[in-house]
């Protein structure tokens, strides 16, 4: 019992309405072209889910093993860091974690494709074999991709291009356009929420070399970065809206998220301290799954 709040602390939930953004996204345009199953949406979220966690565990676990989470770290202390779970337990812990992503992914190919499908099948073991490889090779083994400054770029990919698409693919069947411009959007701001990580450890992550873009960028450039991110993804939005405008007022009603997006920027724009970073995070996580809730429901509501 001592243990349940350090482990849930590890877990990182405060990460997870954002990581089933792409989800809620997709299927909602999937549900505006007459398709949807709930057994495919509750196993596609607890596939994410198990997914983020199993990232957040390996994340713990490479830092602390690599001495990158130390006490000039800034932000909740890590699970190694603080010595409540020592490193054997962690990896007994993302060993379980990739077995339980291992059978939710099997069970939600098979709900949505079934057993005839075999190139469906096959492209979904493949991405979530990659998944699994993402997630564990964020800062795990000798050279992990975060550092060396392409955490971005599997962000991106995974928390927008895939998570939104892929999930459209998982009721419809196929790959449509309709999907591309919000999964832009969705990943810009992914990333955005990594880069205002990256920028409230980058003093730290500097000094044990884990090299992020920020590191690589310095705080001005890496601020300036993250504007493009956040105003990107609100641009490509509003273009989307306008390329598939549906004669009502809902699909663009995911402009009430613009209220906290430049809200935040303001606040990056005077942030100065590590803390002044951190304490944006839980801002911009939950104003990104406001967003991606009201873009996908404006649809729907068409």
């Amino acid at each position: 019992m001592k243990k349940i709040k350090p482990w849930l602390s590890a877990m990182r939930l405060r990460t997870l309405p954002l990581s089933v953004s792409g989800i809620i996204l997709g299927t909602c345009f999937a549900i505006y072209n007459g398709r949807f199953s709930w057994w495919v949406l509750i196993l596609a979220i607890l596939t994410t889910i198990s997914l983020q966690i199993l990232s957040n565990l390996a994340n713990d676990y490479g830092d602390g093993i690599k001495g990158t989470d130390n006490a000039n770290r800034v932000g909740p202390k890590r699970a190694i860091q603080s010595g409540v779970i020592t490193p054997d337990e962690m990896l007994d812990a993302i060993k379980f974690n990739i077995v339980v992503v291992i059978i939710l992914t099997l069970s939600l190919i098979m709900a949505a494709f079934g057993p005839n499908n075999f190139l469906f099948l096959l492209l979904f073991v493949f991405l979530g074999g990659i998944s699994v490889y993402a997630a564990l090779n964020y800062t795990m083994g000798d050279s992990p991709y975060g550092y060396r400054a392409l955490g971005d770029v599997f962000v991106f990919i995974f928390f927008g291009l895939i998570s939104t698409i892929g999930s459209y693919l998982l009721y419809v069947h196929t790959i449509d356009h309709l999907v591309v411009l919000p999964a832009i959007a969705l990943g810009l701001l992914s990333v955005g929420v990594l880069n205002l990580n990256n920028m409230r450890d980058l003093e730290a992550d500097a000094k044990v070399g884990k090299i992020t873009i920020a590191v690589k960028l310095g705080i001005k450039r890496a601020k300036l970065y993250h504007y493009f991110l956040i105003v990107g993804a609100m641009l490509t939005s509003v273009v989307f809206s306008i390329f598939y405008y549906i004669e009502e007022s809902y699909n663009f009603l995911y402009l009430i998220a613009f209220i906290p997006f430049l809200i935040h920027l303001k606040k990056i724009k005077a942030a100065k301290a590590p803390n002044d970073f951190d304490s944006q995070l839980k801002v911009l996580a939950l104003s990104t799954f406001l967003f991606a809730l009201l873009l996908g429901v404006g649809y729907v509501l068409y």
